[in-house]
């Protein structure tokens, strides 16, 4: 019994420091959410670009500095004609993460700064990759639908443009604002499973596409990115609020999870999603089709009441429970979503590796190398005798 106790039970690094960081701050005790200072409520009204470019050099653009932001981004959005030759050669029902995920290291052929290890390359090359992921993503939707790519517009910022070329049309003013804000809200969560991939990989003095790729592939999992998708296959399964109640009741006597509640860090409702709620909300109602929207509230009301007669604890409520209504308001498709997520986390990403890389031993050491207790007792407290092949 006494060696069964040295197992350890601190597992997934919770509670762990493991760095510094001047970039993000998450509060999960009292639900706030901190980008380089600012709190998520006041970052939700700038735009992404001007977020992006807080995460990246550390202030707040000037007007002259958003220009200028602005003018490089648009000038790097276009993607290689290689890339999108090699797009088509991918069969159309290919896991769309794995798409972008393999895209990443072909952006990095085409890279001009890609053998220069300095922050000024890696300042380009983040550039370059939040620029093209939306162009990416929205390239390979209209390919897998049998349709064109379509090449971003200069008349159109960052969200817009995204939604331009992915459904071929000029976004309204309110879809554009919405995807503009969540993209905001998501560009940033500090040690998350996929950041600390991507540093991780830089710590490696890796380039800047590679880290990113970790990123992407850590992000692709059910219990990170995955997760606003899981949240919309939930509600057009329920198909409406009648279910609700039993549906909610049945996953919690079975010990199973209801996406979009519960938080790895917050002990309370995380602060963006109640934002994102507020534009499920208008979208809902402006498209005639609250429906989501309101199932959406109907489940976490339910959740809640059942987890403090149950357990006398709260659950709180996540970023992805109301994105799911709200991308698909917005008509992305369901299996999208997670690579909006990547479109917004790749400034996170690369802000993070610029930091990992560049700002010295006074935030961390150069390589992560944590250790691990060994509990494979094969053979007792001795190791195991090798016996030859045909002795087995």
């Amino acid at each position: 019994m006494e060696e069964e106790c040295k197992i350890p039970l601190n597992t997934g690094l919770r509670g762990v420091t493991i760095a510094n960081t001047r970039i993000c701050e998450v509060d999960g005790k009292n639900g706030r959410l901190i980008y380089r200072g600012y709190m998520i409520q006041d970052l939700a009204k700038a735009s992404y670009e001007e977020v992006a470019y807080l995460l990246l050099y550390e202030h707040l653009p000037a007007a002259e500095e958003l220009k200028g932001f602005h003018t490089q981004l648009a000038a790097e959005r276009a993607i290689p004609p290689e890339l999108v030759a090699a797009l088509k050669t991918r069969p159309p029902k290919a896991l769309p993460m794995d798409v972008l995920q393999a895209a990443v290291p072909m952006l990095a052929h085409h890279d001009p700064d890609i053998a220069e290890y300095s922050r000024e390359a890696a300042q380009r090359m983040a550039h370059r990759l939040i620029a093209k992921f939306p162009t990416v993503v929205a390239a390979w939707h209209r390919i897998r639908s049998g349709k064109d790519p379509v090449a971003p517009s200069p008349e159109f910022g960052h969200a817009a443009n995204f939604l331009y070329m992915l459904n071929g049309r000029t976004p309204d003013e309110t879809a554009t604002r919405a995807i503009d804000t969540a993209l905001v809200l998501h560009a940033e969560h500090a040690f998350n499973a996929s950041t600390f991939a991507a540093r991780e990989v830089a710590s490696t003095q890796a380039h800047m596409y590679a880290a990113v790729s970790a990123g992407v592939g850590s992000l692709s999992g059910a219990l990170h990115g995955g997760a606003n998708a899981k949240v919309m296959q939930m509600l057009l399964r329920l198909g409406s609020a009648d279910k609700v109640a039993d549906f909610v009741n049945a996953e919690l006597d079975a010990g199973r999870r209801i996406f979009g509640l519960g938080h790895a860090v917050y002990d309370v409702d995380d602060p963006r999603a109640h934002i994102i709620a507020s534009m499920s909300k208008t979208l809902g109602e402006g498209v005639g089709n609250p429906r989501w929207y309101e199932m959406s509230t109907l489940i976490e009301k339910t959740a809640k009441e059942i987890f403090r007669k149950r357990k006398n604890a709260d659950i709180p409520v996540n970023v992805d429970f109301y994105s799911a209504s709200l991308y698909y308001y917005l008509g992305i498709p369901v299996d999208l979503f997670p690579l909006v997520f990547a479109i917004a986390r790749v400034a996170g990403w690369t802000a993070h590796i610029i930091e990992e890389q560049f700002a010295g031993a006074a935030l961390k050491p150069v390589l992560y190398r944590p250790e691990s207790d060994y509990i494979g007792d094969y053979c007792g407290p001795e190791v195991c005798e090798f016996v030859p092949l045909e002795k087995r």
